[in-house]
C-alpha cells in the first residue's frame, strides 16, 4: 500500500473513523452489500462515485429501499431529499479527505453535508484515493477548482466556475459553494465508515 495513503488510513482511524480499503470499486462494493442488511431503507446524497459504481442499482435489485433525489422527478426531488434524511443507513463519497484524517464536504443545498455527521445510525463515505489531500487549505481548493467546475458543466449550471475553472466566491443563484462542513473526528451518535478505493472515483 503506498505511504501516503496508510498514512491517510491511521489518521481516519486514529479520529475514531472505521476505515475499510479496496483496490478496486467491486471489491468495496461486495463489501458493503455484504454489510448492509436487504431489509433496510438506504439513503443517499448526490455522489458521482456512487452512481458511476452502480451501487445504488445493486441495492434496488436485491430488494433495500432507497431515497436519493437523483433518481426521482423534479417534483418528487424535495420529498427524496427529506426521505434521505431518516433512513437507518446514509450513503454519499467525500469531496477531499486530508492526510491527517479529516473529511470535507461543500454542498448547495446542504442536505448531503448534514447527513454525513446527523440523523442516521452509519454513515458509509465512498472514495476514491484522488480525493486524498494534505491539509483543509488544500482539500478546499481542490473542491472549488476541480469538483464545482466539473459538477457546474454537469448540470448546466451558468456559475463562473463551470467557464474558467476558476472559484469566485460568486454570489449567482446556482452557486454550490453554500455550506461547508469539516468532520475532524466521529460524531458521538454516528458511526462513520469510509470506504477507500485505490482508483480514481467521481470528482
Amino acid at each position: 500500500m503506498d505511504r501516503l495513503i496508510n498514512r491517510t488510513i491511521e489518521s481516519l482511524q486514529k479520529n475514531g473513523f472505521i476505515v475499510d480499503y479496496f483496490e478496486d470499486i467491486n471489491g468495496a462494493k461486495k463489501h458493503i452489500l455484504e454489510k448492509i442488511d436487504q431489509k433496510v431503507d438506504v439513503g443517499i446524497g448526490g455522489s458521482m462515485t456512487i452512481f458511476e459504481s452502480g451501487l445504488h442499482t445493486d441495492l434496488m435489485d436485491r430488494g433495500n429501499g432507497i431515497s436519493w433525489h437523483w433518481l426521482e422527478k423534479p417534483e418528487d426531488k424535495y420529498m427524496a431529499l427529506e426521505r434521505a434524511s431518516r433512513t437507518p443507513i446514509y450513503m454519499s463519497s467525500a469531496n477531499a479527505i486530508t492526510q491527517d484524517g479529516k473529511i470535507i464536504n461543500i454542498d448547495g443545498v446542504g442536505n448531503r453535508v448534514a447527513s454525513t455527521f446527523y440523523g442516521h445510525d452509519t454513515v458509509y463515505i465512498i472514495a476514491g484515493v484522488n480525493k486524498i489531500v494534505e491539509n483543509i487549505e488544500d482539500g478546499i481548493k481542490r473542491i472549488k477548482t476541480d469538483a464545482c467546475p466539473k459538477n457546474a458543466e454537469r448540470l448546466g449550471l451558468n456559475t463562473p466556475c463551470r467557464h474558467t475553472g476558476k472559484c469566485h466566491d460568486c454570489k449567482s443563484d446556482d452557486r454550490m459553494c453554500n455550506v461547508t462542513v469539516i468532520i475532524e473526528s466521529k460524531p458521538a451518535k454516528t458511526d462513520i465508515n469510509i470506504i477507500l478505493v485505490n482508483e480514481s472515483l467521481g470528482y
